[in-house]
């Protein structure tokens, strides 16, 4: 694929054509002021602020950075710049012209996005603060539904709505119904009448169906979210003298099928429709405290991977979708790895490390979630340790090699755990990965603490159950190109549906739900006659023709 053909996650504030920031007094005020002009792709106009993908990728960066780079930000207000309007929700235009992949991949992205805000202001003390001045309509109030608090103008007209389903014949695409009773606990027979009307809820009716937190006159607005801002943001735990640390955009080179990144290297094989992730270890040994993390920056090793592997899943998601394996495989010296987990462990509680790792927690969730089949492969010189070890326990199975390969001098293949895999890396069902594994044997994952910090060879890792095969060197080529090339030959639509069902085991939560739920109807009703035929809601919308449905209940 040309280079320029690509969509590219990267982007800074000096790039953003559709946000504007402001930061004063402890609050950060991010303000949606969407380019009409300014879309990803052409063929549309993002009227009344109204979002694709380009528009999201500013928001994504935005939230990361106030994170990292701002710790004085305690609260965080998302506002519109256009009068009578907040966000009119993902543009209808786009996703009538748009591929069913890149609907559905834009739908999760943006939903990662709302739950990037739900864990800042859960997780990091940065509050974000919706202020409505208008119209919030589908994703645009699914945007409000990520925020802590949500604030509408008072003014007779300003009204909150979920239209998909009577306007487009589709349902709201990240995660606005779940949201809806799930979180903001509203009543389902509110909440039933609040989906199925156009106009939306306004007002009283507003506030006391729980979909918004507080009503304010509109010309009181501006000055009412502001103090309200300022008070959450006082009250914010965030290091407010502390200093942050940029994050300039994340190096990437291609050469040819290869992505090269800081610590890591991406070889797409096309054939087998597999792309090969190869980590690199860190070269050197870790800083000595925080200062010295401080010091290094985005080039601090678990950071600096975090960022590379974060945009190397994002752009394989939406630019090399028949790309449906993905093979992780490791290099380095364990040791090293393991020491910088013991370093993320020993200073957990300052700021700035807590953020590294609540960012290997939405990373690795963003792994979770990815709709590829994960194979990991654990071959000798492999650091498959602690934080790295979280890919090989993330893969739908593994393979490791019992002994070395004739010829080579490194090391036999082993595995190690560390503090870092009992607890600050939950996937989305509250459970870390070990805990998800042995979800028969509760006990198991206790008596696996006995083993941090040991290294374990290719028998261990067997009866301990943290591996699915261990071939020896005879096996190892034809076991592990089958794997490979028998996943190119099922039906991608069927794997994305088993390995969703299978990797999820345990307590269902929000997060979960809706995952699951939009998985389930984004593969369905996105192809429905209904909503995607030549007569469908979604493809007549703003032509002034009727659509024509199939009535059948199925």
């Amino acid at each position: 694929m040309a280079e320029s053909a690509i969509i590219d996650f990267r982007t800074e504030p000096s790039r953003y054509k559709h946000w504007k920031l402001a930061l004063e007094s402890g609050v950060a005020y991010l303000t949606m002021d969407v380019n009409e002009d300014g879309g990803l792709k052409p063929g549309y106009k993002l009227k009344l602020n109204s979002y694709d993908l380009g528009v999201d990728i500013e928001l994504a960066d935005v939230v990361q950075r106030l994170r990292f780079e701002n710790p004085e930000i305690g609260a965080v207000v998302i506002r519109s710049q256009r009068d009578r309007v907040f966000c009119s929700g993902a543009n209808i235009n786009m996703l009538g012209l748009s591929t069913h992949d890149h609907k559905v991949n834009f739908c999760k992205f943006t939903n990662e996005t709302r739950m990037a805000i739900e864990d800042a202001t859960d997780n990091s003390g940065q509050s974000y603060i919706c202020s409505i001045n208008g119209i919030a309509a589908g994703g645009g109030y699914e945007l409000a539904l990520a925020c802590d608090q949500i604030l509408l103008a008072d003014d007779g007209s300003s009204a909150v709505s979920l239209p998909e389903l009577p306007l487009l014949a589709v349902l709201p695409g990240t995660g606005g119904l779940t949201r809806l009773v799930d979180k903001r606990m509203v009543r389902k027979d509110h909440a039933d009448f609040f989906c199925t009307t156009a106009e939306g809820v306004r007002g009283k009716r507003a506030q006391q169906w729980r979909l918004v937190d507080r009503l304010i006159p509109a010309s009181k607005l501006a000055e009412e979210t502001k103090k309200i801002a300022e008070e959450i943001a006082a009250r914010s735990k965030r290091p407010k003298a502390a200093k942050g640390i940029a994050l300039p955009p994340v190096e990437r080179t291609f050469d040819g099928d290869t992505l090269r990144y800081p610590g890591l290297v991406v070889e797409i094989d096309r054939e087998r429709r597999a792309a090969h992730f190869r980590v690199s270890g860190p070269s050197s040994a870790p800083p000595a405290d925080a200062a010295a993390i401080h010091a290094q920056g985005a080039s601090f090793w678990p950071l600096e991977l975090a960022r590379s592997f974060d945009d190397a899943m994002m752009h394989l998601r939406l630019n090399e979708t028949e790309i449906g394996t993905w093979v992780l495989h490791s290099q380095g010296d364990a040791a090293l790895v393991e020491a910088y987990d013991a370093l993320l462990a020993r200073e957990a509680g300052e700021w700035l490390v807590h953020e590294i790792v609540l960012y290997w927690k939405r990373t690795l969730k963003r792994l979770d979630v990815s709709s590829r089949s994960l194979i990991a492969l654990v071959e000798p010189g492999s650091c498959f340790a602690g934080t790295l070890f979280e890919l090989v326990l993330a893969a739908d199975r593994s393979y490791m090699l019992d002994g070395v390969f004739e010829g080579s001098n490194l090391p036999a293949a082993a595995v190690k755990m560390t503090a870092m895999n009992f607890g600050p890396y939950p996937m989305g069902n509250g459970l870390t990965r070990l805990a998800t594994r042995f979800l028969s044997d509760p006990k198991h994952v206790d008596e696996l603490k006995d083993e941090i910090g040991e290294a374990l060879d290719a028998a261990a890792a067997d009866e301990a159950g943290l591996v699915t095969f261990t071939p020896d060197d005879i096996d190892w080529e034809d076991e592990v190109r089958l794997a490979i090339e028998e996943r190119a030959g099922f039906s991608p639509d069927g794997l994305i549906g088993m390995e969703a069902n299978l990797r999820f085991a345990g307590p269902e939560t929000m997060e979960t739900k809706i995952f699951a739920r939009l998985s389930a109807w984004q593969n369905w009703i996105f192809q429905r006659p209904n909503a995607t035929g030549p007569e469908g809601a979604l493809k007549l919308y703003g032509t002034g023709k009727q659509s024509k449905y199939d009535r059948k209940r199925a």
